[in-house]
């Protein structure tokens, strides 16, 4: 439990940092955090559960398209994630489309890797 409690932070600095840098990202809620918050939780929990199955059985689609079907996957994941925050606790984080997904996929895994190597996750 406690290693998934640090993924979330992790992620919830992440997703400040995303929703900070790109214009296409919106939190909703106030104050703020709480919509990044919520909006990282439900990326947690989809990291780690249905993310890894899913890619596995895209990996061949993936492959063929030259990583292409994992930035749909991506794509897909940060919207359900967001679609869940606002459904249930009304915040969140909104997306404006695919392409700002795409960057904001990139800058939250940078940041959650650079975040997570200074506090050692």
């Amino acid at each position: 439990m406690g290693h998934f409690i640090s993924r979330w932070l992790i992620l919830t600095v992440a997703a400040g940092v995303m929703v900070a840098v790109l214009p296409g990202m919106h939190a909703i809620g106030e104050p703020p955090v709480l919509g990044i918050a919520a909006f990282a939780l439900f990326m947690a929990l989809i990291n780690a559960s249905i993310k890894p199955i899913i890619h596995v059985i895209a990996l061949p689609f993936s492959i063929v398209s030259f990583g292409l079907v994992a930035l749909v996957i991506n794509w897909l994941f940060m919207q359900l994630a967001s679609w869940l925050a606002l459904s249930f606790f009304s915040v969140g984080v909104t997306i404006d489309g695919f392409a700002w997904s795409v960057l904001g996929s990139l800058v939250m895994t940078i940041v959650s890797g650079i975040v997570g190597d200074i506090i050692g996750d």
